[in-house]
């Protein structure tokens, strides 16, 4: 069947994942829809592990699907993201972690529901935190973002203000890219840094323009959290990428954008110390500390960036 019968592409940005990235494949390849239809790219940005190995170990083991490894030379995550988009064939673009399994009827529900709704641009389906340690006792809904979690419900809906799809589990229409440009290779992660905020940037240019983008609670991911992603130190370098991140994606803004985000920020703090004390007054002081911890650490990224 001719390469334009594909549907949906699947990208799996990786680096140095070998613990993982087998796995994630083995999900993929249980997919219940007809394998022509879909496709699934390895985008290897320069693994100095066994990545490159198992990948193509599965690929050969498995010539029925549509299985492809890239390696991307530039390094990021953005760079990744990019290269991904230009080895697609599919006319919808969906990217997963490379430690994030999907369920074996994700491909199909991410297809039904851009036929279903021809109006959507951009869906972000549910991500499922699966701790390999204990869950830690001051996590919270207000946090989960840090654990590439999510779950607005079990009904489809349109992500209003300033809610966004997690990069573990979104999927665009590839015309998007086409319209509004690909993703901004400043930012995302390089290497083993902590910074993001490219797929939320992607987004943003999408809110900007009214492109519908919907939350389907049907597409799902389990999302791996080793005990190290949980540990005070990763946190605390985590939440001060995200404050640089918001800063080098403000730097071209316009200056009421960027008193709109600093305003955003105020609230946000106001909001963290009402929720403190709501947490202290239930005796669950862990809870609310963290989330000052948090505020305090993403303020100092955004206020001492040299972006």
């Amino acid at each position: 069947m001719a390469a334009q019968d594909i549907i949906l592409s699947i990208i799996i940005c990786t680096y140095n994942r070998e613990e993982f990235i087998g796995k994630t494949l083995e999900h993929i390849s249980r997919q219940d829809l007809e394998p022509t239809l879909y496709e699934a790219i390895v985008v290897n940005n320069n693994s100095r592990d066994n990545t490159e190995n198992i990948c193509r170990d599965f690929i050969s083991q498995h010539p029925e699907l549509r299985l492809r490894h890239v390696l991307e030379t530039q390094q990021g995550h953005s760079y990744a993201r990019n290269r991904g988009i230009s080895e697609s064939r599919g006319r919808l673009i969906a990217y997963i972690d490379d430690d994030a399994f999907v369920q074996k009827d994700f491909a199909t529900h991410i297809i039904r529901f851009f036929e279903v709704h021809p109006e959507v641009q951009v869906i972000g389906g549910k991500v499922i935190p699966v701790y390999q340690g204990t869950p830690p006792e001051w996590m919270t809904p207000y946090l989960l973002p840090l654990v590439s979690a999510l779950d607005m419900g079990n009904h489809p809906r349109p992500f209003t203000g300033r809610k966004f799809p997690i990069g573990a589990n979104v999927t665009f229409r590839k015309e998007v890219f086409e319209k509004y440009g690909h993703f901004n290779v400043k930012l995302g992660r390089i290497g083993t840094g902590l910074m993001g905020g490219d797929e939320k940037e992607m987004v943003a240019r999408l809110k900007k323009n009214g492109e519908p983008i919907w939350y389907v609670p049907e597409v799902v991911v389990e999302h791996i959290i080793p005990p190290k992603r949980v540990e005070k130190e990763y946190i605390q370098s985590l939440a001060r990428g995200v404050g640089q991140s918001e800063t080098r994606r403000l730097k071209g803004a316009a200056f009421a954008e960027k008193m709109s985000r600093v305003m955003e920020e105020m609230v946000k703090i106001g909001g963290t110390f009402v929720l403190f004390l709501l947490y202290l007054l239930r005796g669950q002081s862990a809870k609310g500390t963290m989330l000052v911890r948090f505020r305090y650490w993403v303020l100092q990224g955004f206020l001492g960036s040299k972006a």
